[in-house]
């Protein structure tokens, strides 16, 4: 058993303000679980860590309960780039978003796998599975989260088996795993808004990487069509997977004693504030 009998849930929280700022917010919420950029997303550049912000966080996070705690990876980086110079600034920048978790007692890093733009899919796997070789060890503290993809453009990772041919190439698979986006399987074409298209989705997982490979849950209602590989968020239960599809997924044996954030596009803590209770109400019908 990895957490408990019922699902721990949270929200993607802003780290504007300071890392502990991202805890008390998430508390405030109702959180109990947590998942925060390290640094801007949109941006290249890193400010270091000081140690009263890494010591805040991690006692802040402590004294929450939060758990588990993921770091998302910066929007920016394309590890299945055929262009050198990206390539090696992206695998750059994983190898520190690695250290900055394990810096702040994260449980996990997630990953988008990347675009293979103007190369193959082929290709474009294997510079995500050289570049993961390259900086995760069997000592890295914090797992490493592939999260599956809309498949936008040449987008990697909408379809399971592209992220099982990247997990086979792992070394270190004791330190790899995956991250189930919803809306995104939705856009990819998994019909989350059935049960028979869920249970078929846990089914594909289940063969190809095995469900004890999926470690972490977004949590996201989508806009998008089934199958358009567009990536729109929206609120739970207001999109196209809806309350029956979420309804089953949050009550699935192979997935409810995980944990997962929503990263929906709450502008307010009210709209959170809805989120958080339409996904408890759904987890106890």
């Amino acid at each position: 058993m990895l957490y408990s009998q019922v699902m721990r849930v949270g929200f993607h929280v802003s780290i504007s303000g300071g890392f502990e700022r991202s805890v008390i917010k998430a508390r405030r919420l109702g959180c109990e679980a947590l998942q925060i950029f390290s640094h801007s997303p949109r941006s290249w550049r890193l400010k270091e860590i000081e140690n009263r912000e890494k010591e805040a966080f991690i006692r802040a996070s402590a004294e929450s309960g939060l758990f588990p705690i993921a770091v998302h990876m910066p929007y920016l980086p394309n590890l299945a780039t055929e262009n050198k110079d990206l390539y090696l600034k992206s695998v750059c920048v994983l190898e520190q978003n690695i250290a900055r978790a394990c810096l702040l007692e994260a449980d996990f890093l997630v990953l988008h796998p990347g675009n293979f733009g103007k190369g193959t899919p082929e290709k474009g796997i294997r510079n995500i599975a050289n570049a993961i070789n390259r900086v995760l060890t069997p000592e890295t503290r914090c797992r490493l989260l592939l999260e599956n993809t809309a498949g936008q453009g040449t987008e990697i990772g909408h379809h399971f088996f592209q992220l099982k041919s990247i997990v086979d190439r792992i070394h270190a698979k004791d330190r790899i795993g995956l991250c189930l986006d919803t809306a995104h399987a939705f856009a990819a074409g998994y019909d989350l808004s059935t049960e028979k298209g869920c249970d078929r989705m846990l089914e594909e997982i289940d063969r190809l990487l095995g469900i004890g490979k999926l470690y972490f849950l977004h949590f996201n209602d989508t806009r998008a069509a089934l199958g358009s590989r567009s990536d729109r968020h929206w609120h739970i239960g207001k999109g196209h997977i809806g309350t029956r599809g979420f309804r089953h997924m949050l009550n699935h044996p192979a997935i409810r004693k995980l944990a997962g954030v929503m990263e929906t596009p709450g502008k307010t803590e009210n709209e959170e504030r809805c989120n958080m209770k339409m996904l408890r109400t759904l987890m106890k019908t």
